[in-house]
Formats: structure tokens, C-alpha cells, sequence
């Protein structure tokens, strides 16, 4: 597949109705020993690879709707943005250089007008019903988060209406006050939370998450 430019930000529509919900997965080429190296400590660099890469295939598969949100796939590193890795006709971005919080904030900041939400490509358990909700609590809040046992969250959302809040400065990523650390540049906005979900770090995770790793793409309503 061809890699797609995002066109630049237009001026913001006065119809919150016309804004489209964009919907950015962060990925990284899935290269052997590039990807969850944590848990290829545990289970090996092949199987933690091949893990990585059916998950974000299965995910992309499972959340192409167009027809409610647009796809975007952030990509690390900036050269793999082209890559033929990616098999799905998304619209793709570099995630650019930085800290994890400085590319948030640009992607929060960058895209066209309408809310964002953005999510992790190794959580199994996101499911288009989930996003759905999500975007449905961020209607009626500044921002919506998806916590993580570990004190992390798997989805962040913005409504960036009136502004673009600076949710990620200071936050203490890969650790268990990352998403204190953001509700925390938050405070003062109405914030909604959706369901608890974990990713896949350690082979213990890999081993919870067994009966749902290798699900194959579900139904848009699933």
C-alpha cells in the first residue's frame, strides 16, 4: 500500500457535526528487535515480533470504519512511514522525534479540527464498540482516558474545543503515575473515563491475554 498525506489543518467548521473524529493508533514497524523488547525477554524475539504484528494487523483490521472515524497510523521510526509492513490503506504520519508527551502534543495539535483519540497498538482487548463509547463520552467532556492496571492508560482523547490542552508535559511515561501525571494537566476540564483495559509487556500479560491474541478482524459492530 501507498503511504497517504494527511492534508494540513483547515479552519475550524462552526458545526461540531462536520468535524471528523480522527482516530490515531501508534505503531512502530514491526522489526525483530525493534518491537516489545520487554517481552521478548520472556517469550523470545520471534514470538514477541510476530505478536506485535498480528495485534496491529488484527487491530487496523478490527477499527477501519470509515464511515464513524478516520484511521490514522503514527509511525516510529519517521523513515518506516512508507513501509510495506503496514498492509492496511490508512492515512499515516510521522510520529517525529522526541519524548513519547512531545509527539502527543504534536499529533493533538497537528491534525485537522474534530476530536482525537489516540490509543496504543498492543492492547487486545480494543474493540470497535469500545471506541465507539469512547468517542460518544468525549461529545460531552474536554477529554476521555482508557486507565491501565499499571497506573498508564491505553486511550487518551481530546475535544480541543475551545483549545488544545498541554495534556503530556511533565508526565512520567513507563510509569505507574502516567496517568496521574496527566489527569493532572487536566485539571479544571471535564473529564470522562471509559473501560480498564491492559496491554502486553511481560509474558505474564502474554499468557492473561492468550484467549484474545490471536482473534481474528471482528465485525465493525463488535
Amino acid at each position: 500500500m501507498t503511504s497517504k498525506r494527511l492534508r494540513q489543518p483547515a479552519p475550524a467548521s462552526s458545526n461540531p457535526a462536520a468535524r471528523t473524529k480522527w482516530l490515531v493508533i501508534m505503531v512502530k514497524e514491526p522489526k525483530a528487535g525493534q518491537v516489545k523488547t520487554r517481552l521478548a525477554r520472556g517469550i523470545g524475539t520471534v514470538a514477541a515480533t510476530s505478536f506485535y504484528r498480528t495485534a496491529l494487523n488484527n487491530l487496523v483490521g478490527r477499527l477501519h470504519a470509515p464511515a464513524e472515524w478516520t484511521v490514522v497510523l503514527a509511525v516510529a521510526p519517521d523513515h518506516a512511514v512508507s513501509s510495506p509492513a503496514f498492509r492496511f490503506d490508512t492515512a499515516r504520519v510521522a510520529q517525529g522525534r522526541g519524548i513519547l508527551g512531545g509527539r502527543l502534543d504534536r499529533l493533538m495539535t497537528g491534525l485537522p479540527p474534530g476530536p482525537v483519540i489516540i490509543i496504543g497498538s498492543d492492547v487486545p482487548g480494543i474493540t470497535p464498540s469500545r471506541i465507539r463509547r469512547s468517542f460518544r463520552l468525549l461529545a460531552g467532556a474536554d477529554a476521555v482516558i482508557g486507565p491501565s492496571p499499571d497506573g498508564g492508560y491505553w486511550l487518551i482523547g481530546l475535544r480541543r474545543m475551545p483549545r488544545v490542552p498541554r495534556a503530556f508535559s511533565g508526565v512520567r511515561w513507563s510509569s505507574s503515575d502516567a496517568r496521574s501525571d496527566t489527569l493532572r494537566n487536566l485539571a479544571g476540564l471535564k473529564i470522562a473515563t471509559t473501560d480498564t483495559l491492559s496491554d502486553v509487556d511481560t509474558a505474564h500479560d502474554f499468557k492473561a491475554a492468550g484467549p484474545i491474541i490471536g482473534r481474528r478482524i471482528l465485525p465493525a459492530r463488535g
